[in-house]
């Protein structure tokens, strides 16, 4: 450095930094005496509630606080980084009440174990299911308290066999969610051309059927019960591949031989939470409801008149083959209200004359956005 030069004091010039640095660091430790007295307060709610049966998930007190707080958040934290630390407070909270099983179709790593970390947080004990029939199961035989199970998918329309375990099951919808979901194609090789074998379950392979045509028209496509499951089954096979999330590489150790293979990028999966009883009160803004008709003309006509005539909105209405009954369908339909509102008790009951039966599935709140195809998770407003 030459003698004219003036010199940097280096003190002087960290100076500013290490101030700012020292007040992240009272904030941090002011966070983490406000996180334990919330904590500690978790534990005495969880000390009122012990011995009964109350279920520790509350899908309505949740979604409350979580818009109360994006209201009042003045900034510059962004909101979508405020929900996702508050899914984890939460998840903590009611891990401190009470351990909390869910059941998802697993193994560790399908785009339903993602659907679920995201939306109850880390704190649960998530336990995997080989099939969606024993995720039902589970929660009906109240083996774990909650189940995650995908309803529908946006471009390949509704999961039939889940609507049919709604037959099979006693169990409700406790909560919904939609999440953002992106393939990618996993190997242990490196090379694209070479792939001769191309596994996943049967969603995602009609969800990149048109990739899969244009990039690997010769490859043998192998169904199989998850994702997770046909990333292990491409693990000593370098001239196989699977789709499934990109996180399933990080996991297993295999190469992302390339994203966001989907046919159509706004791909969305709508999730429903499950539990073996009705949630109590609450801002609810959907009911799913089963029924079945008699054989009789304009017997759908007549349902659909008197939802129409109390002001309520259809936003889903499909038919399934009623299991034992040829020619017999049961409908599923989604309806944008709380059906167990006292102010549609005639209603019901005036229904319940009409159809041959009706199964009020669960009333429950609006479900959050969240994009989970990528390595982050994103709600969306």
């Amino acid at each position: 450095m030459p003698d004219d030069m003036p010199k940097i004091d280096d003190a002087a010039h960290d100076a500013p930094l290490d101030n700012v640095r020292d007040a992240i660091d009272q904030v941090d430790c002011d966070l983490l005496s406000l996180l334990n007295r919330r904590a500690a307060l978790s534990l005495e709610v969880g000390r009122l509630k012990a011995g009964s049966d109350e279920p520790v998930f509350k899908p309505f007190r949740e979604k409350e606080v979580l818009e109360k707080l994006s209201r009042e958040n003045p900034g510059p934290l962004p909101d979508e980084h405020l929900r996702a630390v508050y899914r984890e407070i939460m998840s903590s909270s009611r891990r401190l009440q009470r351990t909390q099983k869910v059941a998802y179709l697993g193994p560790d790593g399908t785009f339903s174990y993602f659907a679920a970390v995201s939306y109850l947080g880390k704190s649960a004990d998530f336990e995997p299911r080989r099939t969606i029939d024993e995720v039902f199961e589970a929660v009906s035989l109240r083996d774990v308290e909650l189940g995650v199970i995908p309803l529908e998918n946006s471009l390949q329309g509704t999961v039939g066999q889940s609507l049919d375990l709604f037959l099979r099951h006693e169990v409700f919808i406790q909560a919904e969610l939609y999440c953002k979901i992106s393939h990618s194609l996993l190997s242990k090789g490196t090379d694209l051309t070479r792939i001769e074998e191309v596994y996943s379950h049967p969603q995602p392979l009609a969800q990149c059927g048109a990739w899969l045509k244009a990039h690997l028209p010769m490859a043998r496509i192998v169904p199989t019960d998850s994702t997770a499951a046909a990333a292990k089954r491409v693990l000593y096979n370098p001239k196989s591949a699977a789709i499934g999330h990109v996180k399933l590489s990080e996991m297993l150790g295999l190469n992302v031989l390339a994203s966001r293979i989907e046919d159509l990028p706004d791909n969305w999966t709508r999730f429903l939470v499950i539990g073996p009883a009705e949630t109590k009160a609450g801002n609810r803004d959907k009911t799913s409801i089963l029924f079945t008709l008699p054989d009789k003309p304009g017997a759908l006509s007549a349902v659909l008149s008197k939802l129409a005539g109390e002001g309520i909105n259809l936003t889903k209405l499909e038919s399934r083959p009623l299991r034992g009954e040829k020619w017999k369908y049961v409908f599923f339909a989604d309806l944008q209200c709380d059906l167990g509102s006292e102010e549609y008790a005639a209603m019901i009951a005036d229904l319940r004359t009409e159809l041959h039966s009706l199964r009020i599935l669960g009333s429950y709140p609006a479900g959050p956005h969240l994009d989970v195809s990528g390595s982050a998770v994103v709600e969306r407003g």
